[in-house]
């Protein structure tokens, strides 16, 4: 195999685009004992795959060999992104001949794609003679050599293409549809503009701020006053639109504007001669890499701070002298990475909506931003990023559909359906105040909250309380602990707004997708199964005591106020998290402040572990709550955010089915409530089961409700029993699948 550093000195030993990439097939032809490498870069102006070096084969045939996507072995190797094997190349129908190649005596063939992330640029292949065939671990091999390589090939491929001439990212120029996933419903009908991360070092890189640039010392003071200005009224904004950003968010960028080192060095640079705009980019790189070079996570993301910083100091100058700015508002954001710190600046700017061009549909900036109502789709195809700014889209996050350059009558189809959407969710919303089955039976529907501004819609749809609110955005978006007292005025919100209602609120849910940017962790090789929710809270007792003052202090004068621990995953560990709390309350009430007297302290049931003591935990909990997406992903040992795997993640799956009715019946043994609060809850194929099996507290995001109380409302408890049991009694997946259906 060959090692990273290697890599490096084969591109400081390239004096030349082409040098590289002939030392690159050199390099892995001796890796591999192979006879012939090859390398085929992808062109997606032409659309065609060119060979661009060999080793083996003729030198003269380079620049000259051209395939199609899925014409020939490379072009199939292309088009079904996956390697290819094979032991008689020749043999093979879809083999291509190319009689001035050389290759005849080289039978033996593999092709492994080159993409980067879910790009796909090219495809290497190795090839020998037929006595001296490829096994498995030739695969391996090649498919880690291509990782090690894409990133520098992937340059290669760009310069090639502005050297002939030609825009490595120019867009489509017809109008094209994208399929991907609603993750956030709506729609949104605007010019796109792309979001970039990691901008001020790009601008670096490449040099694209000359040394006589933009702005004077004079300029850069002005600028420095006016971002100042700019942050704390961004502050203020934030606190009416999102209460749960406390007041000193942005006070490390403050901070570091009053830093005579970091403006000082600025200023220094443009007496020196430099332009302020240059100045600013360099001072900010310098940081950035120091930075980033530190082993420490939470060092790591004031990277982040200081880029954010240096892009206002950037667009204040260059406002100055052009008075020209760039906005989002009211346009349609393409992202490739999205991070919980970038939904700031996108609840500030108003965006239309939100294409993320790869990521995981669960994830918790998914849950975000339907919480923020912006509509969002994610979708797989690079293209996608190639749309020049101000494209206008149509994006339909009701059913998935990204639609480039509308046709008029695409248009016209979407507003007159949006106008019937209209009329149908003012009907809709006319919800009764009790939700009742056929035969009078009352089943209680409540909303999960994920940001304090849900509350007014939940209300609104007559939520007779919270079943879920969700603590972790605080913690997401900030680089440090939120104290006690910023914790404090948030749960203080929530339950005022929520007098007279209950009112569950989980403790942190922190670690496997939700990284928390103050945590110093250095990454674990799978976070899903890793230090996370309750396990980590109680490893670190600060993060855990201080949530935890912070519910009982906002709870004094609550009317019904209940404490939820999450991944449960034994009585013992119950017992700690619990007996943490009774020592909380101790200890306020020593120092003499009021608190929640009595509160309800309970579990989220999510892992198979706890079916088995079920009983045991239904006698010390006071309260039980499914967390289906969880619940669904251990028991089955599928990754919901993988979509290689999606098929899997089934939750009619009978034993989900089955372990969910135990978790019923243990609740209703042992006569403590049992809330489902997961994503089943809203799907209209299994109500009518959780009802059946004896459940009577659902919670959802607050605009599923009216649909959920109009389903519960067309059974009976006779016709849900009945209902339950028959998907129940079936042991195949197919089965159910059909009486659903």
């Amino acid at each position: 195999m060959i090692e990273f550093n290697k890599i490096s000195e084969l591109l400081e030993r390239s004096g030349s685009l082409q040098s590289f990439l002939d030392r690159a097939v050199l390099m892995v032809a001796e890796s591999l004992n192979a006879d012939v490498c090859s390398i085929y870069l992808y062109n997606e102006l032409t659309g065609l795959l060119t060979l661009r070096a060999t080793h083996g084969l003729e030198t003269n045939v380079v620049g000259k060999i051209q395939l199609h996507v899925g014409e020939g072995l490379v072009g199939k190797t292309f088009a079904e992104s996956r390697p290819l094997r094979l032991s008689h190349a020749s043999s093979n129908p879809d083999y291509k001949f190319f009689s001035n190649a050389g290759e005849d005596a080289y039978d033996a063939f593999l092709a492994v794609p080159i993409k980067y992330g879910i790009e796909k640029i090219g495809v290497v292949v190795v090839q020998r003679d037929e006595k001296h065939l490829f096994h498995d671990k030739d695969v391996k091999d090649m498919i880690d050599l291509t990782a090690q390589f894409a990133s520098s090939i992937e340059t290669v491929r760009a310069l090639f293409q502005i050297e002939q001439g030609q825009e490595p990212k120019q867009a489509k120029q017809d109008a094209f549809i994208v399929h991907g996933h609603a993750a956030a419903s709506g729609c949104a009908l605007a010019p796109c503009v792309k979001f970039r991360r990691h901008p001020v070092e790009h601008i670096l890189k490449y040099n694209r701020i000359p040394k006589r640039g933009v702005g004077t010392a004079e300029d850069l003071e002005k600028a420095i006053t006016k971002t100042t200005e700019q942050l704390r009224q961004l502050q203020i904004d934030l606190g009416e639109k999102l209460p749960e950003i406390a007041s000193l968010i942005f006070e490390s960028h403050i901070m570091m504007l009053k830093d005579h080192t970091f403006t000082g060095s600025m200023l220094d640079k443009i007496n020196d001669g430099i332009s302020a705009s240059r100045a600013v980019a360099e001072v900010a790189g310098d940081y950035i890499a120091m930075f980033e070079a530190s082993s420490h996570d939470y060092m790591k993301e004031k990277a982040r701070d200081v880029e954010d910083l240096a892009l206002r100091l950037l667009s204040n100058i260059s406002e100055n002298k052009s008075g020209s700015k760039t906005t989002w508002k009211d346009h349609i954001l393409i992202v490739q990475e999205l991070l919980p710190s970038d939904i700031l600046k996108i609840t500030l700017e108003e965006v239309a909506g939100i294409i993320q061009v790869g990521g995981g549909l669960t994830s918790h900036i998914s849950i975000l931003v339907r919480s923020l109502n912006i509509p969002m789709i994610i979708v797989d195809d690079i293209s996608l990023m190639r749309v020049p700014t101000a494209t206008k889209i149509l994006l339909d996050a009701y059913c998935g559909n990204v639609y480039v350059k509308p046709s008029g009558e695409v248009v016209e189809t979407f507003r007159e359906r949006e106008r019937i959407r209209s009329t149908a969710e003012v009907s809709k919303s006319q919800m009764e105040d009790k939700t009742l089955l056929t035969d009078g039976n009352p089943v209680t529907l409540l909303a999960n909250i994920n940001l304090l501004s849900e509350i007014d819609l939940a209300l609104d749809l007559k939520a007779e309380g919270v079943g879920l609110y969700r603590t972790e955005f605080p913690f997401l978006i900030r680089q440090t602990l939120p104290s006690e007292d910023e914790q404090y005025a948030v749960y203080t919100k929530l339950l005022q707004r929520m007098q007279n209602h209950d009112v569950t609120i989980r403790t942190l849910d922190a670690g496997g997708d939700k990284v928390l940017a103050f945590f110093d962790d250095a990454g674990e090789p799978n976070p899903a199964l890793g230090l996370r929710s309750t396990r980590l809270t109680l490893r670190h007792h600060e993060i855990f005591d201080r949530q935890i003052r912070a519910i009982l202090r906002a709870g004094a004068d609550a009317s019904s106020m209940r404490i939820m621990f999450p991944m449960i995953s034994s009585l013992d560990e119950f017992a700690e998290a619990k007996s943490r709390v009774l020592k909380c309350m101790a200890d306020l009430k020593a120092e003499g402040t009021s608190i929640s007297s009595e509160p309800q302290i309970g579990m989220m049931v999510e892992l198979p572990a706890v079916l088995e003591i079920i009983d045991d935990l239904a006698q010390e909990a006071d309260f039980f709550s499914v967390g289906t997406n969880d619940f669904i992903q251990y028991m089955l040992a599928v990754d919901r955010t993988n979509d290689r795997v999606a098929d899997y993640y089934c939750p009619h799956h009978p034993a989900v089915l089955r372990g969910l009715k135990r978790i019923a019946e243990a609740a209703l043994r042992h006569g403590i409530p049992c809330t489902v609060c997961g994503e089943m809850a809203h799907d209209t194929r299994y109500i009518p089961f959780f009802i059946g099996i004896g459940i009577r507290l659902l919670s959802v995001d607050p605009h599923y409700l009216p649909d959920v109380q109009k389903c519960i409302m067309e059974y009976s408890t006779e016709s849900a029993q009945k209902y339950s049991e028959r998907l129940l009694s079936s042991s195949s997946i197919k089965d159910i699948e059909s009486m659903l259906a």
